[in-house]
Formats: C-alpha cells, structure tokens, sequence
C-alpha cells in the first residue's frame, strides 16, 4: 500500500486538495471505530478478566503520559518536516516522517501479532489502507521516494511477526484476547481523533497493550 500510494502521490507535484484529503481520513475515521468496535464487542465475551482491560490502559496511560510519549512523537516530527534551508522539503525530510507515522501506532503493532498468532488480517490490512492514504500526502509533497519508507515498514513489522511467531507457545488465547480488548479500544480512539470527534493522546495509551501480557503471565506463575 505504501508503494502504490508513494506512486499515486508522485503524480500530484502541487499536493492533494485539501477537500478530498479531508473526506479521505473521514472515511478511514469511520472505518477504525467500527474496527475497533467489532473487537471489543467480539472478544469482550471471552475475557476472563473483565476489568483487566480497565487498569491496563489506566497503567499504560499513567506510564505513557510520564515517558510523554506524544509530545516526543510530535517533536521528532517537527524535527524532521522543517523546510530545508532553500524554502523546500528534502527526501530525507520526508521519509523520516513517513516511517515515523507508518511505525508507530497500535495498528502497526497488534496488525503483524494477530496475523502471526490468529492468521487474522483485519488489523493489518486497516494499517495498510491508512499507510496508503498517508504515503499519497506523503509523495505528493517529497516525490517518488517515499517507496523507500515502505523496507522500513516491512522490517519492523516483519520483525514483530516473526517474534510472535516464536513466542507463540508463551502467549496463550487469554493474552490474545485481553491485547485485541486493549487494542480495539486504541483503535477506536484513533478514529475518533480523525474524525475531529475528540483528540486523544492514543501515543500515550499505547503502553497499556504491554499491561494485560505482563499481568496474566505474573497471574500464571501462581
């Protein structure tokens, strides 16, 4: 999706208007609620810790908003979308802030897990349409080679896959279903902010995913 994306921009040198880019993130606004919202209401049945869901993403916000994960994000963004000392962008410029929006994010990170562990591809394939749209804005303004960001993608996204895979035999369906909890709840969030609706500082939360695998494992040692 980034490659064909990157492409596509490629052809719009004066950038996309905003009208368009604005019904395009509306779209996948929607979308990310009702994805998140599907796995929440398909897995909250199977949770064996009802309330876990709750203090994880209470402990992953309260660790988030220490480590201040959302400004650091915005900051490095800032740091590297400033114009060059011409008045322009450089390609350099461009591809440090597209890896850095493709990278980080719960999409990105629960997409290559649940693929790995549950063979499902929703989540993966939601971070795909959103990287597209993202790498169309991207190559409209850098040009043709905001394709590269996509090795970068793969890489981390693959590594995550593959240590999934190799820890599939530690992380059992109790883990999967609180995380997926976790997650759709992110997810939504993140809707809600590309839909103007409510900004929330998801960045920050992004811990919390960390908090139902950490407690269930220490819960299982007992």
């Amino acid at each position: 999706m980034i490659l064909v994306g990157s492409f596509v921009g490629s052809y719009f040198k004066k950038g996309i208007k905003p009208a368009y880019n604005e019904i395009l993130t509306q779209a996948l606004g929607l979308a990310a609620i009702a994805i998140g919202l599907n796995a929440v209401v398909q897995h909250m049945p199977k949770s064996h810790y009802p309330v876990l869901f709750i203090v994880s993403l209470a402990v992953g916000g309260l660790l988030g908003q220490w480590l201040n994960l959302e400004k650091r994000f915005d900051n490095l963004v800032a740091r590297f979308s400033k114009p060059n000392k011409n008045g322009g962008n450089n390609l350099a410029e461009g591809l440090a802030t597209g890896i850095l929006l493709y990278c980080i994010g719960s999409l990105s990170i629960l997409g290559p897990i649940q693929a790995a562990l549950n063979k499902d591809y929703t989540f993966l394939f939601t971070n795909g349409m959103l990287d597209g749209i993202t790498s169309i804005v991207l190559a409209s303004t850098f040009g043709i080679g905001m394709a590269l960001a996509a090795v970068a993608v793969f890489t981390w996204q693959g590594s995550i896959y593959l240590i999934a895979i190799l820890l599939q035999n530690s992380i059992n369906n109790d883990m999967i279903t609180e995380l997926t909890i976790v997650g759709g709840i992110l997810i939504m969030a993140s809707g809600l902010g590309l839909l103007n609706i409510k900004k929330i500082k998801v960045l920050n939360l992004l811990p919390s995913l960390v908090v139902p695998i950490v407690v269930i494992a220490i819960m299982q040692l007992f």
